[in-house]
């Protein structure tokens, strides 16, 4: 790789995006690209730490700002750790979640505002942002349905129904403010298309900077 790639995966709780993350790293290494996976919040030591803060479900008293500023705090270290070690290494890296998600969820959906979590999030981030973004677009019936076969539910998993609907509307935001950034597929086809959509897109992407 002549520089690294940064790619970014979004979409509402059971989107699947994780599985279709994971898949998309696999298939780039039988391709015998440098590649790898991370997630947020987490992804290194002090950024789990962080994350199982944020994610307990006994923290429901949780204040909406704390909240925003621990998900940018996670970032930081997780970027510091993981993310532009490896980038100067040319490598491409497959993170589930990034800025994205603290706008939707934050911003958006708590009603802080779009324009004050980014403002905490461009503290966090040094201006380190995606080349491109997926964003996995599911009903929120389908989400609904998958997390509820998937069990294990996080503290945001068990937010009220139109705590998601609002998600999702802030997703919605996103998508028309950065066209040229993030790509929307489908996610409510079979894991198999869905795969095949997404890698058709990174490899778009991958193309431009061999």
């Amino acid at each position: 790789m002549k520089q690294g790639i940064f790619l970014t995966f979004e979409g509402n709780d059971g989107s699947g995006k994780t599985t279709v993350c994971l898949k998309i790293k696999e298939e780039l290494e039988k391709k015998g690209y440098p590649v790898i996976y991370t997630r947020e919040p987490g992804g290194s030591k002090i950024a789990e730490d962080i994350r199982s803060i944020l994610l307990n479900t006994e923290n429901t008293q949780m204040d909406s700002k704390t909240e925003a500023l621990l998900y940018a705090a996670s970032r930081r270290q997780h970027l510091v750790e993981k993310v532009i070690p490896a980038l100067k290494e040319n490598k491409i890296v497959l993170c589930d979640r990034f800025v994205d998600s603290s706008l939707a969820y934050q911003g958006y959906a708590r009603g802080i505002g779009l324009d004050e979590v980014w403002s905490i999030n461009q503290f966090a981030i040094d201006s380190y942002m995606p080349q491109k973004t997926f964003f996995l677009s599911v009903s929120l019936e389908t989400g609904q349905k998958r997390m509820n076969i998937r069990g294990d539910k996080n503290r945001l998993d068990l937010e009220t129904i139109s705590f998601h609907l609002k998600v999702r509307e802030g997703y919605d935001t996103l998508i028309q403010k950065y066209k040229d950034r993030i790509v929307v597929i489908d996610a409510e086809k079979d894991k198999e298309n869905v795969f095949q959509d997404t890698l058709k897109e990174v490899m778009k992407v991958i193309s431009q900077y061999e």
